[in-house]
């Protein structure tokens, strides 16, 4: 995403109410959020599906490194021997009929 431009970005709730469906279009066009504000001040901010979704992503993404960070700083961990070693149990292929 660019930096935010006051100039375009930024909008009146009275002017997006009076032309909501060209602001929506622009957004789908820019992927850029548009920051509604209220009185003067920032009411709320509109994002494209895709934006919402690749912030979402990226959230859950560093939502799981915490917590594998915490995981560490608790010691909940194992060696790498360890995990090959459940693995190979876990997924241990069955002998062939006839093979040895």
């Amino acid at each position: 995403m660019r930096s935010l431009r006051v100039s375009e970005d930024i909008v009146p709730i009275s002017d997006f109410k009076a032309q909501a469906s060209e602001w929506l279009r622009r957004l789908g066009e820019s992927g850029q959020p548009l920051v509604i504000t209220q009185n003067g001040k920032p009411a709320g901010v509109l994002l494209s599906p895709e934006s919402f979704d690749e912030l979402t992503e990226k959230i859950r993404f560093i939502g799981s490194i915490e917590e594998g960070l915490e995981d560490a700083r608790a010691g909940r961990v194992h060696t790498h021997d360890d995990v090959v070693s459940e693995m190979k149990k876990r997924y241990r292929k069955p002998a062939r009929p006839g093979s040895r």
